[in-house]
């Protein structure tokens, strides 16, 4: 893959959150480097071809999704990123128009999850998804937020836990084929 030449630094400032013996961790990024972005880009082609091109991470727009405002946390395996996932504060997203569904607006007690990937490699095998999902909701649930949101294809949701609430089904989800549904996940 080509290097991208971005207005980053060369290497991301990270901050392990978890680890095991297995040559598997979990990362915070506290800010995106050249030497991840690449990666992460070519991670979101997947989650792109689940979700369509809004989802697709760019050399133009990877900064505003991996920033200060943002919870970004990357899994590597043998230190090689293998998925991804990003949590917004739903306030950073009070202009859309489906917010206005989630009467936790403005009370900063609630994270988006934007994003959320795992590599088809690494999908059904060794539990990273589910582990770094849950990583991510106890770090979000210690730092005082209450609530965790995102939309899925609809009848996804139902599998997560028994702490989920569906807020609204979306039929056209930005132009999605399949109707999506955002829910609501107490911590």
């Amino acid at each position: 893959m080509e290097q991208l030449t971005l207005n980053i630094a060369p290497k991301s400032i990270t901050k392990i959150i978890a680890s095991s013996a297995f040559d598997f961790r979990i990362e915070l990024i506290k800010k995106i480097g050249g030497d991840d972005a690449n990666e992460i880009i070519g991670i979101s082609k997947d989650l792109s071809e689940i979700f369509g091109k809004d989802l697709l991470l760019t050399k133009d727009n990877i900064l505003k999704y991996f920033s200060k405002d943002t919870y970004p946390f990357i899994a590597r395996h043998k230190g090689k990123i293998i998925g991804f996932i990003i949590g917004v504060p739903i306030e950073r997203f009070k202009q859309e128009s489906w917010v206005r569904y989630d009467v936790n607006l403005l009370k900063n007690n609630t994270i988006y999850t934007y994003a959320f990937v795992i590599t088809k490699k690494y999908r059904k095998i060794g539990g990273y998804s589910k582990t770094l999902k849950r990583i991510y909701l106890n770090w979000i649930k210690k730092k005082g937020y209450k609530y965790n949101t995102g939309h899925v294809k609809e009848g996804t949701a139902k599998q997560f836990s028994k702490n989920i609430e569906i807020v609204k089904i979306f039929p056209h989800w930005y132009g999605a084929k399949t109707a999506f549904e955002y829910y609501r996940r107490l911590l």
